[in-house]
């Protein structure tokens, strides 16, 4: 009896440290409330040197389609071109920054609410199980849950706040398991239970989700490499054999010849520059196509293909123009 004493003393003891701790935790997390710490204030904005970095890049595509056109008009016309795609490029990237940080927050979300469920099975309550929730490694998601338990704290009803968490993410699969939380509450279900079930079933929809990615990259990188290298390729290769055959051709003699031939050699009327041109506008329509694919193939929207863009682009062109030059210079020395 005396040792079944000592053991429940202790465990007394054990449960007391506990809740001081959590009591001591929740009155820094409301005084932070309060002085609005948890609002990060207004990063003083650093000079980002990827725009130099990119700048440089459409400097050197320029500088590429000067070498090959040495003409100001068509120059101006690929200058403007290329900074409109820069800053579309980049308007794409700062939506594509707002989609990364739903996925974050998408991905920490069940540890989230299994937390959650761990402190009401503790015997909180749901504001102080929330507040408690809220961690710096589930981070961006501890802004939202700080805010909604002062929403909480302050008056708002438990469904309301938790809505209004929702609608400030802006995520399909949280709006649906916000929905279905709330829900289970109105029905007077156990709380702590539809939690933890739903962390559970949130945990294998990511899980399936990253297998499903797993299995098609073998497709992203053959799309990647067909179009990054095996078309510009094949393209450097027409250009150079129309730039061959019109030299060939222009050289002949003008008095006809009776050979015995299925097909007759005239003049070709297609510039070489005409097929320069269209090989480029060609590659670059199809760079934007191919991202677009990948980024369906690959996370099940095309809007998230738009960072595959400049970067195929940039190797494509760098492939062809090398390309052009390489085979240039071979058939040179084999015609001369």
């Amino acid at each position: 009896m005396k040792k079944k004493s000592k053991k429940d003393k202790e465990f007394k003891k054990e449960l007391k440290n506990k809740e001081e701790v959590a009591k001591g935790d929740l009155q820094e997390k409301l005084s932070k409330m309060k002085k609005g710490d948890f609002v990060h204030p207004k990063k003083r904005k650093k000079f980002n040197f990827k725009y130099v970095r990119w700048f440089l890049v459409a400097v050197i595509l320029w500088a590429g389609i000067f070498y090959f056109t040495i003409t100001w008009m068509y120059l101006a016309i690929s200058f403007v071109f290329l900074v409109g795609l820069f800053q579309i490029y980049f308007f794409a990237k700062k939506k594509l920054r707002i989609s990364e940080r739903i996925k974050k927050m998408e991905e920490v979300f069940p540890d989230f609410i299994s937390l959650m469920a761990s402190n009401l099975r503790a015997g909180m309550t749901i504001d102080h199980s929330l507040i408690l929730s809220s961690r710096s490694e589930f981070a961006p998601l501890d802004k939202e849950i700080m805010q909604t338990g002062k929403d909480i704290v302050t008056g708002k009803k438990v469904n309301v706040a938790l809505n209004d968490m929702a609608k400030r993410i802006n995520s399909d699969k949280i709006s649906k398991t916000i929905t279905l939380i709330t829900s289970g509450m109105s029905a007077g279900g156990n709380l702590s239970v539809l939690l933890e079930e739903t962390a559970t079933y949130m945990r294998e929809r990511n899980f399936v989700e990253k297998r499903a990615a797993s299995n098609v990259l073998m497709y992203v990188i053959f799309i990647f490499f067909a179009v990054a290298i095996g078309a510009p390729l094949l393209f450097g290769l027409s250009s150079v054999l129309v730039e061959i055959l019109t030299g060939i051709l222009s050289n002949l003699p003008s008095q006809q010849v009776q050979v015995n031939l299925p097909f007759t050699l005239t003049e070709i009327n297609i510039s070489v520059n005409f097929v320069v041109y269209f090989s480029i506008l060609f590659v670059i329509v199809t760079d934007i196509l191919a991202s677009m694919v990948l980024g369906l193939v690959s996370r099940g929207k095309e809007r998230e293909g738009i960072r595959f863009v400049l970067p195929l682009i940039f190797v494509s062109l760098a492939v062809f123009f090398v390309s052009r030059i390489v085979i240039l210079k071979y058939f040179s020395g084999v015609f001369a």
